[in-house]
C-alpha cells in the first residue's frame, strides 16, 4: 500500500463509515481495484482507521458520553451480540472481506430493503432504547459482519424497528460504533501480530495518516448525514447501494474480474 492508496481508502472511510452504505464494502472494492485487496496490511489499515472515525463521534457527542451509566450499560448491552459472534464467526468474515462479489449482492439487498423502510417506516418520537431494544439492535448490527450490508445500516433499521426516530437510531448507531470498532481494531491487530507480522516504521505512518484523514472526514460526514436525514430520509441511500452493487457485478462479469471463486 503506497501513500495515495491510503489517502483513498481513508477518505472513503470517512466519507462512508457512518453512512448506510457500507464503509468496509466500500473500501474492499477500492482495494480490491488498486490489488491490494488480500494484502494482510490492508485488512489491518481498513480496521484500524476506524478509530478516526470513532473519535469523531466522541466529540461531536461529548455531552452524551458524559452524561450517565445508563448510556454505556445501554451500549454494552448492544455490543454483547457483535463481540459473541465477531469471535465465532471470525475466520470465515476474514474470507468474506476479501469477495467483492459478495460486498455487490449485499449492497443491492440492503438498498432494496432501505427504500422498502423509507417509504413504509412511521416516524417515531422515541428517543432512547430500553435495555431489552438494546440488545435487539445489537442483534441487528450482526447483520454487518457480511460485507457490504453496512454496519450502520442494519442498526439504523434495528433501533427503527424499536420504534426509534430516524435521528435516534441514527445516532444510536453512530454511538454503538463506539465499542464495536474499537473491539474490532483490538482483535485484529491481535490476530495481526499473533499470526508472526510486523508494522514497519512506514506502515506506522500510513496508519496515523488513515486515522488523522478519516477523523476530520467523518467530522464533517455525520453532521451533514444528520441534517439530511431529518428532511429526506434513507431513500437516496437505498438508490445508491443498489446502483453501485449493480455495477459492481457488471464490472466483475463483462470488464474486469475482481474477485475469483
Amino acid at each position: 500500500m503506497n501513500f495515495w492508496e491510503a489517502l483513498f481508502l481513508s477518505i472513503i472511510e470517512g466519507l462512508t463509515e457512518f453512512l448506510p452504505v457500507s464503509s468496509t464494502g466500500h473500501m474492499i472494492i477500492a482495494s480490491s481495484f488498486f490489488g491490494i485487496a488480500e494484502d494482510d496490511f490492508t485488512k489491518l489499515f481498513t480496521i484500524v482507521i476506524q478509530l478516526g472515525a470513532i473519535l469523531s463521534v466522541m466529540v461531536l457527542y461529548l455531552k452524551k458520553f458524559m452524561q450517565s451509566l445508563t448510556f454505556y450499560y445501554k451500549l454494552f448491552i448492544a455490543f454483547i451480540p457483535a463481540a459473541f459472534f465477531g469471535l465465532l464467526f471470525n475466520n470465515m468474515i476474514d474470507k468474506l472481506l476479501e469477495n467483492p462479489l459478495v460486498v455487490a449482492v449485499s449492497l443491492v439487498l440492503g438498498g432494496i430493503i432501505l427504500v422498502f423502510i423509507d417509504r413504509n417506516f412511521k416516524e417515531s418520537q422515541h428517543t432512547e432504547p430500553s435495555y431489552k431494544s438494546a440488545f435487539k439492535i445489537g442483534l441487528f448490527q450482526c447483520l454487518a459482519m457480511i460485507p457490504g450490508v453496512s454496519r450502520s445500516a442494519a442498526s439504523i433499521i434495528g433501533g427503527m424497528t424499536q420504534k426509534l426516530s430516524r435521528k435516534a437510531a441514527a445516532e444510536f448507531s453512530f454511538f454503538l460504533a463506539v465499542p464495536t470498532m474499537l473491539g474490532a481494531t483490538v482483535k485484529k491487530t491481535y490476530d495481526y501480530f499473533q499470526n508472526g507480522f510486523e508494522i514497519t516504521s512506514e506502515q506506522s505512518n500510513l496508519l496515523i495518516l488513515g486515522n488523522i484523514v478519516a477523523f476530520l472526514v467523518a467530522l464533517l460526514a455525520i453532521k451533514g448525514f444528520i441534517g439530511y436525514l431529518n428532511k429526506h430520509g434513507f431513500k437516496i441511500f437505498g438508490y445508491y447501494r443498489i446502483f453501485l452493487g449493480v455495477l459492481i457485478i457488471i464490472i466483475h462479469y463483462f470488464f474486469y474480474p475482481l474477485t475469483t471463486f
